[in-house]
């Protein structure tokens, strides 16, 4: 019997035990709630409503230009001098600039040899180019067959030169600037760069070295990038958003008004003279690319952006490998931000209003505040107001500033209105690694230098429509936690999203839309290794 008493009495002790546990936290939260934890979550909304204002200014100044551009704006062949190229009947194809082709790869068997094909097909006068291949492949199997393919080509005639290092020092840096020491380079005049998944038209050189030609202050043309597999899945369509309103709008903007904007890497030709006046290829930060455009800018060289040229390319297309690209995207400028603020502010040769639109507008709005206020914000401060009732936050910023940003970012890719809540949700997900890699960038933590190559399938895709299947791809631990983190952004944004629009005493639409957003997560996640039929 009193073992049956005492029984019955555990339950009830353990009950009182919980209970009491529950009362002394709500007492310790009661008790710093005032001090402590709302005056910094009112300066965390304020400071993030000040970040969102300057997003918006920087977004409605770009709407407005791009509008006027469309509308009012010349073509870049009434901006500048082009001509077609002519045969000199005197000079012969000596009258023809010498253009270097470079195509840089790394273990990209399935691609490499759409890139060399595609290299090898650039029509330009035989003796007046030179297709050169940067194998940095530590697979002894694919370095092979890429020098088989160069010299595939090279028995057709084709002059490819097949250069490789003992090293991968710098990464496509270093490979790019080892390229350039070649004896063969001196005697060439421009350089078009193509990334290995990257498939220039045959008539590229013909649109894009008139320009240079003809225009001696002009350092660099640009071509948009065409997604290959956009329509893959549901993470493709997400990156095609974003992407597009970069080209479409971003470097639009930059080139019509500054004659500035970010290389993209690829997929450009630049004057050699201009490149090494700005000192060349530097593998300082793992956006060599941008840190070029950048010193080149400052020395007062212009860029072009060719809006209606477009090369093939193809788009990440699953979770893993789109996270370690966004990865360098994000931590590369910051870092590379924190190396040249002083030596932007300080150069003599750019005017005041130049060094301002680098500063404020190409980097700080760009490549810092965006991400660090898309995630603080959005994820973060928005669902604490749910437990915090006396900080509030006004609807113009919690509401109509971010409805206004997102359809002006959504106008370069009309298709894809109808996704737009799921680019929103996807582009709050993408902001929490987004941000951890800004704040490694400004800091210069571990992974600072880290340089993955994105993972690239070719022509696997076509083989897979064809009848073939791939390996069904297994959940690895990190993978689980990488669903972990898009299942609480996914939760913390939508914590934000009810508080703003139902308030606080909507219990049962919140487990609604609670349960909405995991069911995104989930179809979201499946999208991005599950492609479209």
């Amino acid at each position: 019997m009193d073992r049956l008493s005492s029984t019955a009495i555990l339950p009830e002790a353990f009950q009182g035990a919980k209970d009491d546990l529950t009362m002394q936290l709500a007492l310790v939260w009661n008790q710093i709630k005032a001090p402590l934890i709302v005056p910094l979550l009112r300066l965390a909304v304020f400071l993030c409503l000040i970040m969102s204002v300057m997003m918006f200014i920087e977004r409605v100044y770009m709407g407005i230009v791009i509008t006027l551009v469309k509308l009012f704006g010349r073509k870049p062949e009434k901006r500048y001098k082009w001509e077609p190229m002519k045969d000199d009947i005197e000079l012969g194809n000596s009258s023809y600039p010498m253009v270097l082709v470079q195509v840089p790869m790394y273990n990209e068997r399935e691609v490499y040899q759409l890139s060399i094909g595609a290299a090898c097909g650039l029509s330009w006068p035989s003796d007046r180019i030179i297709i050169q291949v940067l194998d940095d492949s530590t697979d002894p199997t694919i370095k092979e067959l890429v020098q088989l393919e160069c010299q595939r080509w090279a028995s057709k005639g084709v002059n490819i030169k097949y250069e490789v290092r003992d090293n991968r020092n710098g990464y496509k840096a270093g490979a790019l600037k080892e390229g350039m020491k070649r004896s063969y380079v001196k005697q060439c005049d421009c350089v078009a760069i193509f990334d290995a998944d990257f498939q220039p038209e045959p008539d590229f050189l013909w649109r894009t070295v008139p320009f240079l030609v003809h225009n001696p202050e002009l350092a660099l043309i640009q071509a948009r990038w065409k997604f290959v597999n956009a329509d893959e899945c549901l993470m493709t369509r997400m990156q095609e958003m974003s992407l597009d309103y970069h080209f479409t709008v971003e470097q639009e903007v930059g080139s019509s008004t500054y004659a500035f904007f970010g290389f993209n890497g690829t997929a450009g030709v630049w004057r050699i003279s201009a490149l090494n006046e700005a000192g060349g290829w530097k593998d300082r930060t793992t956006v060599e690319d941008m840190d070029l455009a950048v010193r080149a800018s400052l020395k007062g060289w212009k860029f072009l952006y060719l809006s209606d040229l477009k090369v093939k390319n193809e788009l990440p297309s699953t979770f893993k490998a789109y996270r370690y690209q966004q990865h360098r995207w994000s931590c590369g400028p910051a870092n590379l931000f924190r190396k040249m603020v002083v030596e932007i502010i300080n150069n003599k040769k750019v005017s005041l209003w130049k060094k301002i639109h680098v500063i404020y507008s190409f980097f700080f709005v760009r490549k810092v505040v965006a991400h660090i206020n898309t995630f603080v914000f959005y994820c973060i401060v928005l669902p604490a107001t749910v437990l915090v009732p006396e900080v509030v936050v006004p609807k113009w910023g919690a509401v109509y500033i971010p409805s206004i940003i997102t359809f002006l970012n959504a106008v370069g890719t009309p298709r894809s209105l109808h996704l737009l809540v799921f680019w929103i949700l996807f582009e709050n997900v993408m902001s929490l690694h987004r941000t951890k890699a800004t704040i490694i960038g400004l800091l210069e933590a571990s992974r600072v230098n880290e340089w993955i190559v994105t993972e690239k399938l070719g022509d696997a895709l076509k083989a897979k429509a064809g009848g073939k299947t791939l390996k069904k791809p297994r959940f690895r631990i990190g993978d689980r936690i990488h669903l972990l983190e898009l299942g609480v952004s996914f939760y913390l944004f939508f914590c934000g999203c009810y508080d703003v629009m139902f308030g606080k005493n909507h219990f049962f639409i919140f487990l609604f839309i609670q349960a909405f957003a995991f069911l995104i997560m989930a179809f979201g996640y499946v999208g991005t290794i599950v492609p479209n039929s």
